[in-house]
């Protein structure tokens, strides 16, 4: 969908960590505005009645849609195009689709990538994708791999005017970024409810397919809940739970509008599901809770203020409820606690299966995901197991992936770096003659994998400029950063110095 190459390498997971969160669905201030015509699909859409029984000759017909032209031009005129110009050693993604993924994908990108234009000597390599203006300010929603290495962004919208767009954040975990351009009084869509979407429905995917602007396509809801494993080593806690459509999408469309007959954003476009790279019968969009959810948190906080619930967690099926003997057949077991667990702390035990959160049935690990999605720390979320046969409710007080009901400054400056840290061992020290420091030993998504050439294994000694001894102290150097940070440090086995300078 996004015309760019490869997808960084992921591992489908077994068990999946549900440890996602953000504040409940709800139209906030900042981004949304109330929809003036919310009835106005069931009260003055054009249908055609189409009997699914020539016998039946009562009331009971289909109703099909004779003309989505209300809920197109509403949404045309909010979706924009998105050029991006790579950074050199950006111009090949470092995302890869796994081997177990690629009889499915056969063998490419599911983002649809065709690879990046103008790669001619002394060129720098473009890619293109979509946008969905969510605000009159100039507020723009799209895919994180839209964005993700881009040196500059430019965006075109549907009256052709063009502005520089600068990037307000991003979360890797569920490919969703918030841009913004200079602009005022632009045409904007509303959130819709992704919740209240039903399978069977008909929502429009508006998008720039190989680059051709505000293209219109109409299909039904196909699934929902679906995770197809395209997100999880590029980001740290994955969140996959996608509405997938028939609508056809093609490279160009991510980051593009899923909408209802209302025209509301119900969803972002994000992925397909093809043998060629071209649109193929499915494609899939991050549903509009978790994208409402990201945005405001980024408005307001900076970064993605995201809950936990501190399981690890596996899909209840027939071969479980045979070696458990468990008294369900639908949820989702509880497998095992993180460090920090606001699930063990509530009283949820090892064996328990979830059937419920906050009273939404719980049938699979991406349903889950969803629900805690909305949520951020210290938020309560009532959850239902059934424990040897008996039901019982209980209210889980989130928390951060630290352990803490409050988001940490700290925490959040790294996962905005896109970097893990560990303590150097005294062998270490001695070793590379290393007096003291911390090791990066990942480089997840991020400012570091954007912006620089930073390796696994680099030592961090200082933090501008303020010696760090432990991940501890790099954490308080890192607390409340804002604008930028130089990071200085070492390779080991070398004595060269290496600063990183990276905005943030």
């Amino acid at each position: 969908m996004f015309q760019k190459q490869n997808i960084k390498k992921l591992a489908p997971v077994a068990l999946a960590f549900a440890f996602l969160g953000g504040t409940s669905f709800a139209a906030y201030e900042h981004f949304s505005k109330p929809d003036t015509i919310s009835n106005w699909v069931e009260n003055n859409m054009p249908v055609v009645k189409a009997r699914l029984d020539n016998k039946n000759t009562g009331d009971n017909v289909a109703m099909i849609p004779a003309d989505f032209s209300f809920a197109s031009q509403k949404a045309t005129a909010a979706v924009v195009h998105i050029k991006s110009t790579l950074k050199p050693e950006r111009n090949v993604s470092q995302m890869q689709v796994p081997d177990e993924l690629k009889e499915f994908f056969g063998g490419r990108s599911p983002f649809g990538q065709d690879g990046p234009q103008g790669q001619g000597r002394g060129e720098k390599a473009q890619a293109s994708g979509s946008g969905v203006i969510i605000n009159p300010d100039g507020y723009i929603v799209t895919n994180n791999h839209v964005i993700q290495g881009a040196e500059s962004l430019e965006v075109t919208l549907a009256d052709k005017r063009t502005f520089k767009a600068k990037v307000i954040g991003s979360d890797p975990n569920t490919d969703i970024a918030l841009i913004q351009i200079d602009a005022k009084n632009l045409p904007a869509l509303s959130f819709g409810s992704s919740e209240n979407v039903k399978v069977g429905q008909w929502v429009l995917a508006v998008g720039n397919p190989f680059n051709l602007t505000s293209t219109v396509t109409a299909g039904i809801v196909s699934a929902k809940g679906r995770s197809i494993n395209i997100l999880g080593e590029n980001s740290k806690a994955p969140v996959e739970s996608f509405i997938q459509t028939d609508a056809a999408v093609n490279p160009g469309n991510s980051g593009g509008a899923l909408v209802d007959l209302n025209g509301n954003l119900i969803g972002i476009n994000t992925a397909i599901a093809s043998q060629t790279g071209q649109f193929a019968g499915y494609s899939f969009a991050v549903p509009s809770s978790i994208a409402h959810k990201v945005v405001e948190d980024i408005s307001k906080f900076g970064s993605v203020q995201r809950g936990y619930l501190g399981v690890g967690i596996s899909e209840v099926d027939g071969a479980k409820v045979k070696s458990y003997d468990l008294k369900v057949n639908e949820g989702v077991r509880v497998e095992s606690f993180a460090e920090q667990s606001a699930a063990r702390d509530a009283g949820i035990k090892i064996g328990d299966v979830i059937t419920k959160i906050d009273g939404h049935l719980i049938e699979s690990v991406p349903q889950l995901q969803e629900s805690i999605a909305q949520h951020k720390p210290s938020d309560k979320v009532n959850v239902n197991v059934n424990r040897d046969g008996v039901d019982k409710e209980v209210t889980v007080i989130l928390k951060s992936n630290t352990g803490t009901l409050v988001a940490e400054k700290s925490a959040q400056t790294l996962d905005n770096l896109g970097i893990e840290l560990q303590d150097l061992t005294t062998q270490q020290k001695r070793n590379w003659d290393v007096e003291q420091g911390v090791i990066v030993s990942q480089i997840n998504a991020g400012k570091v994998r954007q912006n620089t050439d930073m390796q696994d294994g680099f030592v961090i000694t200082k933090i501008d400029k303020t010696p760090v001894g432990n991940v501890q102290q790099a954490m308080k150097a890192l607390e409340g950063k804002k604008g930028g940070v130089m990071i200085e440090g070492v390779y080991p086995g070398s004595q060269e110095t290496q600063y990183y300078a990276i905005g943030l």
